[in-house]
Parts: C-alpha cells; sequence; structure tokens
C-alpha cells in the first residue's frame, strides 16, 4: 500500500487488518485529544484536554486563544495517550489527525503534529473527516451493529440527520437551516445568565423545571431539515413579556421542544430508512433528556438506540482512529502535501 504522494512507509507492508494500531489527534476546535486504537474498535487510550475555562469569560470559543492553547499541549497530550495504551512507537502502524470542519487555527496543530510523527516513525498519515469521525463514534461500543442506521449529530457548529447505509456509503438525510441546536443551547443559556457551555448548564437546571409551563411550537416538524432559530427567539420573547416565569421552568421548557424535536425527526428517518439503529452523535448527544426521549422512541419502535457514552459524544480523537481505520483500509494513506479544510463538508465516497 502506498500513500497517494507515492511514499510507501513501514504500515503499508501488511493489510490493515484488527491489529492495526492506530494514534489519532483531534484539534478542530476547543478539544485537545489524542487516542491508540486498534482494528478500528478497541480503544487502548483516550485523553482529552478541554479549554472550556479558558473560553468560558468570553461566551464562546476564540479561535486565536484555541490555537495556542493546542500547541501549548498537544506534546504532553499525545504523550499521554501512548503511556496510557501501553504502546510505543515502534507498535504505531498509522497516525490520523482531523483535517476538517473546523478551526484553521486549531486543525493545523494537529495535523502538523500527526504528520511529523507519521514522518519520524515511518508510518501513513490519514486526514480524517471530523463529521465522519462522529459517525464512527457510536460505532466503537457496537461495532457488529446491523446496517442501515441513522445518526443524529447534534453539536454546536451542527445538526444533521445521515443515513449510514455501509462503511463509507451515507447520504445527508436533512441539516439545520440557521442556528444548530448546541448553538441555540448557547445562546438561550446566554440570555438565562446560565453561563457556557449552555448544553449542560441548560440540562442541568431543566431537571428542577416544569417542561410543559411554557408552550413553545415544535418547528419544521415534517420533513428532515431542522431550525431552532425560532425557538430561541420565542424563549426571548415569552422571558420579556413574563419576567415572572422561573428559569428552570424555561429551560425545561426550551430543552423538551428541542429535544422533541429531534427525536422526532430521527424517528421517521428511522422508519422511511428501515434501520436497525438510531446513533447520537456530537456534543449534544450528552443531553440527559434527548437520551431518555431517544432511547423510548428506540423501544416503542423496535429497533436499537446507540448512545456513546458522554466522553464519546464530545470531541474526542478515538472516534478519529476508528474512522482513520476504515479510511485507511478503504483509500490508502493521505499524501503528506494534504492540507486543512475548515468548511468540509459530509461527502460520501462509496463503500469500503
Amino acid at each position: 500500500m502506498t500513500g497517494r504522494d507515492g511514499r510507501p512507509g513501514r504500515g503499508s507492508d501488511h493489510p490493515v487488518d484488527h491489529s492495526t494500531v492506530i494514534l489519532g489527534i483531534e484539534t478542530s476546535c476547543d478539544e485537545t485529544a489524542a487516542a491508540v486504537v486498534v482494528g478500528g474498535t478497541e480503544v487502548r487510550s483516550n485523553v482529552v484536554s478541554s479549554q472550556v475555562d479558558l473560553h468560558a469569560r468570553f461566551g464562546g470559543v476564540v479561535p486565536e486563544i484555541a490555537g495556542r492553547a493546542h500547541e501549548q499541549v498537544i506534546t504532553s497530550i499525545v504523550a499521554e495517550a501512548m503511556v496510557e495504551a501501553g504502546t510505543k512507537p515502534g507498535e504505531i502502524d498509522a497516525v490520523a489527525a482531523t483535517v476538517g470542519p473546523g478551526l484553521v487555527g486549531s486543525l493545523l496543530v494537529g495535523v502538523s503534529a500527526a504528520k511529523a510523527l507519521a514522518l519520524v516513525w515511518d508510518v501513513p498519515f490519514v486526514g480524517v473527516n471530523h463529521l465522519e469521525a462522529h459517525l464512527y463514534a457510536g460505532l466503537l461500543d457496537e461495532p457488529e451493529i446491523e446496517l442501515p442506521i441513522v445518526t443524529l449529530l447534534v453539536s454546536g457548529g451542527h445538526t444533521m440527520l445521515v443515513a449510514f447505509e455501509d462503511h463509507g456509503r451515507y447520504r445527508m438525510l436533512g441539516s439545520t437551516l440557521d442556528d444548530a441546536a448546541g448553538e441555540a443551547f448557547d445562546k438561550v443559556a446566554r440570555f438565562l445568565g446560565l453561563g457556557y457551555p449552555g448544553g449542560p448548564a441548560i440540562d442541568a437546571v431543566a431537571m428542577a423545571g416544569d417542561p410543559e409551563a411554557l408552550h413553545l411550537t415544535r418547528p419544521m416538524i415534517e420533513g428532515y431539515d431542522f431550525s431552532f432559530s425560532g425557538i430561541k427567539t420565542a424563549v426571548i420573547q415569552a422571558v420579556r413579556a413574563h419576567p415572572e416565569l422561573s428559569t428552570p421552568d424555561v429551560a425545561a421548557s426550551f430543552q423538551a421542544a428541542v429535544t422533541d424535536t429531534l427525536v422526532a425527526k430521527a424517528r421517521r428517518a428511522a422508519r422511511d430508512l428501515g434501520a436497525s439503529a438510531i446513533c447520537l452523535g456530537g456534543g449534544v448527544a450528552a443531553n440527559s433528556a434527548l437520551r431518555e426521549k431517544l432511547c423510548d422512541a428506540a423501544t416503542e419502535d423496535g429497533i436499537q438506540a446507540l448512545l456513546p457514552s458522554r466522553d464519546m459524544c464530545t470531541d474526542n480523537a478515538a472516534m478519529v482512529a476508528a474512522t482513520a481505520w476504515w479510511r485507511l483500509r478503504a483509500d490508502g494513506p493521505t499524501g503528506l502535501g494534504a492540507g486543512v479544510d475548515p468548511a468540509l463538508s459530509l461527502v460520501p465516497t462509496g463503500p469500503a
């Protein structure tokens, strides 16, 4: 197996199989992560360094701060992942990193580190699509799940429904037309004075609230596309008109409207596709109400709900390494001349 630039590398003298060891690196936004995964499914380590405290006072991620923070910790995070996995450099068969989408400065830190290690260790480099990696996060716990499945990918930057028909073969069913679900959570939390990140803050406060205290229309309930800007605006207008509303009630009502919409569309997609399961992915997949409602819906429909652990919902490198295993087997290495793409989209490339 040779790379797209013709470079063979040590990792190309044997097939990609269940003994293949891949070091994955993730730096697309504000988490610096590294992981060692064997055979695309066995997670030996998964180390994440969060920058939440650095960005909290700004109410969101500041790209320049994120890039510098990645530079400061990337070497130690990779070393920690290697030690935790009990893996030596000579045992690594390939090094992978997220090439997009994401913040350009952050992406460059991870990709540069991965390419440097690939050169030093004389192994292939594999560039990974961050969105595709989220599709594989749910399969780490259930690698033998029968396909097709429907993946509901919900984060601060993305809300989409994807038909995962086979490895490397998937199609977009729907996406957000305005605010992503996580973005709406952040904006409502900021308005309510709950701080950043908004998703966990609203989830915690909503536990003490009444989800029916404030009637909010479930937007665009037909079809597969999403729109959360209207819910956000409705919450702001309702609170201004009725300042006596309690924050827990508002948070619970908002959360119920968003999660009802997400589950209804994912459920319909699974029925239309004849999917064996609905899989959650992305940071919002850690939301307790969303996880509970999806489990209930899947049980009622007689299908499986794939709920990654909360550590696997947020950005991590285990999902990058797992995806790289499939990509290396299907496409071979990525050329070392390949760059990053902050606006990279989820484009299917055919069956593995």
